[in-house]
C-alpha cells in the first residue's frame, strides 16, 4: 500500500492498486484498491472509497463521503457532503443512450446527508435531497424530496425520516 504526498504532508491514501489521476483529493481520504479516479474529479476531504468505484471527470464528492464497493460516479454528478452511497449503486447521466452518439448530460444532485443504498439506480438529471434515504434496489425515476424515505420500483415515497442530518 502506499500514501501519496503532496508538499511533504501526507495528505490522503491510496492504494497501490489503484488508478488516481487527479490532484484534487481532500485531506485524509482513503481510496481503495482497484478504484479509478479521472484527472477532472474532485473528492473532498475524509472521504472513503471502496474497491472498484469509478470516479469520471466532471464529478464533485463532498466532504466525509463514503462511496462503497462496485459503485460508478460518472459525468454531471454532484455529491455533497455526508452522503453514504451502497455497493453497487448505479447513476445515469444520459436520458437517452446510444453508442457513439452524442447526448445531452444531464446533472444529477445528491444532497448533505442522503444515503444511496445498495442497487440503487438513479436515472439522470434528478436531485436526492437533503437527508433522504432510498432503500435497497430503488429505483429512483422521480426527484426525492428532503428526509424522504422511498423504495420500490420507481422509488415511492414510504414516509419521511425525523431524523435530522
Amino acid at each position: 500500500m502506499q500514501t501519496q504526498k503532496r508538499g511533504g504532508n501526507l495528505n490522503y491514501f491510496v492504494h497501490s492498486h489503484a488508478l488516481v489521476e487527479s490532484t484534487k483529493i481532500g485531506d485524509n481520504t482513503r481510496i481503495w484498491a482497484f478504484a479509478h479516479v479521472l484527472p477532472q474529479a474532485t473528492i473532498g476531504s475524509d472521504c472513503n472509497i471502496c474497491d472498484h468505484v469509478f470516479i469520471e471527470n466532471d464529478v464533485v464528492v463532498g466532504d466525509r463521503v463514503t462511496v462503497k464497493c462496485g459503485v460508478q460516479l460518472w459525468d454531471g454528478l454532484r455529491v455533497a457532503d455526508d452522503v453514504f452511497i451502497g455497493p453497487n449503486a448505479t447513476f445515469t447521466n444520459d436520458m437517452y443512450p446510444r453508442s457513439k452518439k452524442p447526448f445531452q448530460l444531464l446533472k444529477t444532485v445528491v444532497e448533505r446527508g442522503a444515503t444511496i443504498g445498495a442497487n440503487v439506480t438513479v436515472l439522470p438529471g434528478l436531485t436526492i435531497g437533503a437527508g433522504a434515504m432510498v432503500a435497497a434496489g430503488a429505483v429512483v425515476t422521480k426527484d426525492v424530496p428532503a428526509g424522504a424515505l422511498v423504495a420500490g420500483n420507481p422509488a415511492r415515497l414510504i414516509r419521511y425520516i425525523e431524523e435530522k442530518c
